[in-house]
């Protein structure tokens, strides 16, 4: 699978994984937050499935 997701959309899927985790840790600790390790994981691959069936993709191309 081709990468398809540009660095703002990587940067804020990590940074939105992060904070959802940290809710089990820190604040309501409910097991809800574990749900954060699909946004951190998509922006550490770089590849979104859900973009692949719509041929979404935040990476600019170079003109």
């Amino acid at each position: 699978m081709k990468k398809n997701m540009g660095t703002i959309d990587k940067t804020l899927r990590i940074i939105a994984g992060l904070i959802l985790i940290s809710l089990v840790f820190i604040g309501p600790q409910t097991p809800w937050g574990w749900i954060g390790l699909i946004p951190l994981v998509t922006g550490l691959i770089n590849r979104c499935p859900v973009y692949v069936p719509f041929k979404c993709s935040t990476i600019k191309l170079d003109k």
